[in-house]
């Protein structure tokens, strides 16, 4: 990213305090014409925008932060953003929460749109194959989930970890036809990371892997469930929604096997017996996104990245 110029580096350069440069800022009659324009030709040549978070936390106006999810409907992506609501609320912070569908160019959109508005900090769930480097050309503060990026400060999940665990409780229970119903090689943290998990796993404990890919959604999971070829001990989904559609045709075969999957679905957990999940961190990873861009907005510009921990049911 490029240099984010504080209020104190616009004072050093033009050899004035920086509460000098809040009154230019803020436009304080008091200022004489002469110091305002040496003050506002540095600010215009270094392409300096005052943090606005910054600028509300210290009761200068509304405090705002742009959220870019990648879709409303996302069961996993609720329960994080749920988290973020209320630690935002907490702080008397207001959110703008728009979508990207998965889609890079929706993002620099919406980055465009947030820098448009003053708004300048950011928290964007990740997605593949979202870019670094569309995600570098943001100069305010920012935090993402889902995704690791070396250079950008950012939550992410144990995928690989999550499907290990959830294979080895399968196993030491005794089952050895194990079936898996994912989401496609596209998605390299939901999809990729987790189809190789599970034929890690199948590889060292010498299991014939049986598994199918399909589309993030309900409907998807159901229609590739009948991909998986018999004997079928039990059967491990990437993720809730392919859950629901796992057991929507299950019980309309009337075959009911063990149902592992990742994430927390309540009402799943109400009407089908016996599923073994795990908290998969959504919470947690909320929670922690908020507490990285107050950083930020606070002057901490030191980049971070947090591994959340799953916990098996």
């Amino acid at each position: 990213m490029e240099k984010n110029y504080t209020i104190k580096d616009i004072a050093k350069l033009c050899q004035v305090g920086k509460s000098t440069v809040s009154r230019v800022l803020n436009h304080d009659p008091k200022v004489s014409e002469t110091t305002r324009q040496k003050v506002q030709t540095i600010i215009d040549s270094v392409g300096f925008s005052p943090n606005r978070s910054a600028q509300a936390m210290r009761g200068a106006q509304e405090p705002v932060v742009g959220i870019i999810v990648s879709r409303l409907n996302s069961s996993g992506e609720s329960q994080t953003l749920r988290a973020i609501l209320t630690a935002l609320y907490r702080q008397k912070i207001t959110p703008i929460i728009v979508e990207s569908q998965f889609d890079e160019k929706q993002v620099a959109h919406h980055l465009n749109l947030f820098k448009q508005r003053q708004v300048d900090s950011v928290i964007v769930f990740g997605f593949s194959p979202l870019s670094e480097d569309i995600l570098q050309q943001w100069q305010g503060n920012m935090v993402v989930i889902a995704r690791y990026f070396k250079e950008i400060s950012c939550v992410y999940y144990d995928d690989q970890g999550a499907i290990n665990a959830l294979m080895d409780k399968f196993y030491t229970q005794g089952y050895r036809h194990i079936g898996y119903l994912g989401i496609h090689d596209q998605d390299e943290t939901t999809g990729r990371l987790r189809t190789q998990s599970y034929l890690d796993f199948c590889h060292r404990h010498q299991l014939k892997p049986n598994f199918a890919l399909t589309e993030l959604d309900i409907e998807a999971g159901y229609q590739h469930s009948a991909q998986l070829a018999q004997p079928l001990d039990a059967v491990l989904c990437a993720t809730t929604s392919l859950a629901v559609g796992m057991v929507k045709y299950l019980q309309e075969h009337q075959s009911m096997r063990p149902l592992a999957y990742i994430g927390q679905n309540p009402l799943l957990e109400h009407f089908v017996p016996n599923l073994i999940n795990l908290d998969f961190g959504y919470e947690q990873a909320g929670n922690w996104a908020v507490e990285l861009l107050l950083a930020q907005i606070y002057g901490n510009k030191t980049v971070e990245q947090r591994l959340v921990s799953f916990h098996l049911s």
